[in-house]
């Protein structure tokens, strides 16, 4: 699946004393569509045998977003290596498409629990990511 979207309803308290959303809730919106995306795969999220795991998250905030609202987050895979997943994602509003707030990027590695270091992606996953 190359490319995923969630919607996810923005909360009063996401925001900050600035009146926009503080900078961390964009990456809680960039971890749900990760965690939605994890489980539409079938994949776990818990840390035993064999998972993914977030390896790099960045975000270039482009505009203020507040509340109240609805944020749409896409997330596009760009690359699938050995053991590790490149995924660019963006973050809109659902009340003005095409705007975009943020744009990010995640590394998610295939990560083996009992040997504490990253693995190859399994082929079953792999089919999954193309």
């Amino acid at each position: 699946m190359k490319e995923f979207t969630c919607e996810v309803p923005l909360r009063w308290g996401d925001m900050d004393a600035m009146a926009h959303l503080n900078n961390t809730v964009y990456f809680r919106l960039m971890e749900e569509a990760r965690i939605q995306w994890f489980q539409k795969l079938g994949f776990s999220t818990l840390p035993t045998g064999e998972a993914p795991i977030l390896a790099h998250v960045s975000c270039d905030f482009l505009r203020a977003m507040t509340y109240p609202g609805i944020a749409l987050v896409r997330q596009t895979v760009t690359r699938v290596g050995h053991a590790s997943v490149e995924m660019a994602l963006t973050i809109e509003r659902t009340d003005e498409p095409g705007q975009c707030y943020a744009r990010g990027r995640a590394v998610i590695v295939w990560f083996d629990y009992r040997a504490n270091r990253s693995a190859p992606w399994p082929e079953h996953v792999r089919r999954a990511l193309a």
